[in-house]
C-alpha cells in the first residue's frame, strides 16, 4: 500500500493484546508487511505458499489471516474503514437503508461437499455469496452457504445479523428472488421493510434497475480480485474473510484518494 493509504488506515487497526496488557506474545512482523501480504494474495490470487520472497514466511502470513478471521479482527478493521469513508464522503456512519443480493461461484476442488452445491438456475457447482450493502456499495454483511441453499432462507439468518449491528437500518432493497414470507417476516420481526425491485415484463435487453446496479457493481468489484473468481477456501470463513480484504483494498484506495477542498 501506498504511505497515505497506511497514514489513512494506522489509526483504525485493531490493537494487539499484548500491547493492551492482556499478555501473549508480541508480534515478529509489523502490520504494514502483514497487510501488504495479505492483500497481495487476495488481488493476484496466488496460493499461499507462491508468496513471493519479499513478504515474510508464508505460513506466518497465513497465521495472522487466521488470527484475524478467528477473532473477528478483520470484520472489526473492515467496520472501521466503512464508517471512515462513509463520514469522508458526508454521510452518517450508520446506514439507514441498503441493497441484498447474492452470487454463485464455482468452487475449486479443496472445497468439501459438505459446504458446496449446485445452483440449478445459474448452473454452477459451488458456493453463494449473499451480501447485503448500502447505498454507496460497501458491505454491511456477508455470510457464504452452499450454491443450492435458498436466498430467501439464507437472507432470513443474514438480515438477522445485519440489523443486530447496524440499528438505524429501516429499508432494503431486493430483487424478485426474496418474495413471499420473507417480506412479512422482516417488518414483523426486524421492523425492516423489504421493497421488491422488479424486472417488467416487456423489458428487453440490459436495463439498468433502480437500486439493484449498486449490489451488482459490489459483484464486478469482487471478481477483480483474483482470489474471488472461484472460491478456493476450504473453510466458509475464510471465504468471507476474503470478501471483507477485497473490500479492504477499495476502500483503503478510496480514502487516500486527495479530495478536492471545499468551497
Amino acid at each position: 500500500m501506498t504511505d497515505a493509504e497506511w497514514a489513512a488506515i494506522r489509526p483504525l487497526l485493531p490493537v494487539p493484546g499484548w500491547m493492551r496488557g492482556r499478555g501473549g506474545r508480541p508480534e515478529a512482523y509489523c502490520h504494514r508487511t502483514m497487510l501488504d501480504a495479505v492483500r497481495y494474495l487476495v488481488d493476484n490470487g496466488i496460493k499461499w505458499r507462491a508468496m513471493p520472497a519479499d513478504f515474510p514466511p508464508w505460513d506466518r502470513v497465513y497465521a495472522f489471516f487466521r488470527r484475524w478471521r478467528d477473532h473477528v479482527l478483520v470484520t472489526e478493521f473492515h467496520d472501521r474503514l466503512r464508517d471512515r469513508l462513509r463520514e469522508t464522503l458526508g454521510r452518517d456512519a450508520e446506514p439507514t437503508a441498503g441493497v441484498i443480493d447474492s452470487q454463485s461461484v464455482k468452487a475449486d476442488a479443496v472445497v468439501g461437499s459438505d459446504s458446496r452445491g449446485f445452483d440449478g438456475g445459474k448452473l454452477i457447482n459451488g458456493r453463494k455469496r449473499h451480501v447485503v450493502v448500502d447505498t454507496l456499495g460497501l458491505v454491511l454483511g456477508v455470510m457464504v452457504t452452499a450454491a443450492d441453499t435458498g436466498d430467501r432462507a439464507a437472507a432470513q439468518v443474514l438480515l438477522e445479523q445485519v440489523t443486530a449491528a447496524h440499528h438505524r437500518l429501516a429499508l432494503v432493497w431486493a430483487d424478485g428472488g426474496y418474495t413471499g414470507s420473507l417480506v412479512e417476516y422482516c417488518l414483523a420481526a426486524l421492523a425492516l421493510v423489504l421493497a421488491i425491485v422488479k424486472r417488467s415484463d416487456d423489458m428487453r435487453g440490459f436495463v439498468v434497475l433502480p437500486k439493484r446496479w449498486i449490489v451488482e457493481r459490489l459483484f464486478a468489484h469482487l471478481m477483480r480480485t483474483r482470489r474471488l473468481v472461484r472460491d478456493f477456501e476450504r473453510r466458509t470463513t475464510s471465504a468471507e474473510a476474503m470478501v471483507y480484504w477485497s473490500m479492504i483494498l477499495l476502500m483503503t484506495r478510496r480514502l487516500a484518494r486527495p479530495r478536492p477542498a471545499r468551497g
